[in-house]
Formats: structure tokens, C-alpha cells, sequence
């Protein structure tokens, strides 16, 4: 059954990662873009400039982040065409890998991004 899955995009890419995706805004600093193999770079549905420097990677910031980033997601014009790809990649059968730079594995945009695509899939 295929999935979402959130990786960091320093870690090597696996067979089954399938569609994967950098969904930061900026470029993850020390790795090359053939290195990163990457299939789409969703800069324009991450975390907005303000919204990310204002986080700064505190976790005790993460649930109002996170609680902000859903709002500029709700509002945005990109999120449902990125959806409706995501949509077709799993539909096919093939893992939608979301690839993240920040070095916490649990306080990043992606887990938001990732929970809020499940939760609105079918809207887009």
C-alpha cells in the first residue's frame, strides 16, 4: 500500500521511497541536487520567510508553528495542485516521499505538511 513517508534528504534514497519531494523553501546546505535525486522541489508550499525564522527550530514553538503553518496552507493557492500530484503518485501504487533539511527528525514542516495532506487529500 503506498504512502507518505517524511525523510531527511541528507539520508541516502531507498528503492521504495518513490515521488520524492524536497518541501523546503531554501536548498539544504552541503548537498548537491544529484545527490539529493529528487523528483520535485515544493518550495512554494513550504513555510513562508517570516513564519519560518520566527520558529528557528524551537521545539517549544513547534505547536504553534504548526498551528500557523496549516493556516498559510489552508490559504495558499499551491498546496491543492501539489496535492492533486501527490494524489496520482500514491494512486498508482508509489510512495510519496516528503524530504526534509532541518536537523530534527520530529519538530520540521514536514510531519505538518504531511498530516494535513492526509487530512485533505480528497478536498483537492
Amino acid at each position: 500500500m503506498s504512502e507518505i513517508r517524511i525523510k531527511r534528504v541528507y539520508d541516502a534514497p531507498a528503492g521504495d521511497d518513490g515521488y520524492r519531494v524536497l518541501v523546503d523553501r531554501l536548498w539544504p546546505r552541503g548537498i548537491s541536487k544529484e545527490r539529493a535525486v529528487l523528483d520535485d522541489w515544493w518550495k512554494d508550499i513550504a513555510p513562508s520567510p517570516e513564519l519560518r525564522k520566527w520558529f528557528g527550530h524551537e521545539p517549544e514553538r513547534f505547536a504553534e508553528f504548526a498551528e500557523k503553518y496549516r493556516a498559510e496552507l489552508s490559504t495558499g493557492t499551491a498546496a491543492p495542485a501539489r496535492m492533486r500530484d501527490a494524489a496520482a503518485h500514491l494512486g498508482a501504487g508509489e510512495n510519496v516521499t516528503l524530504l526534509y533539511g532541518a536537523k530534527d527528525p520530529k519538530f520540521n514542516q514536514a510531519y505538518v505538511l504531511r498530516d494535513w495532506m492526509g487530512a485533505n487529500m480528497t478536498k483537492a
